[in-house]
C-alpha cells in the first residue's frame, strides 16, 4: 500500500480548516484534490474528536 503524503493528524487539521473555509480554497492551499478532502471527511466523519485524537495517538505510537 502506498504511503500517504499526509499523516492522520495533518488530515484532521486540513479537515478542520475545510469546515471553516471553502473546500476548493483549502484543497488548492494544501495541494490536494477536493475529492480527497471529501474522502477524508468520510473516513474521519464518523469519529468524534476524542476518537480522532486517540486514532492519531495510536498511529504515532505504532511507528
Amino acid at each position: 500500500m502506498r504511503k500517504s503524503r499526509f499523516t492522520e493528524e495533518q488530515m484532521v487539521k486540513i479537515l478542520r480548516e475545510a469546515d471553516r473555509s471553502p473546500v476548493a480554497e483549502v484543497s488548492k492551499k494544501h495541494g490536494v484534490s477536493e475529492q480527497m478532502i471529501y474522502t477524508w471527511r468520510k473516513r474521519f466523519g464518523a469519529m468524534n474528536s476524542d476518537e480522532v485524537n486517540s486514532s492519531v495517538w495510536d498511529f504515532n505510537i505504532g511507528r
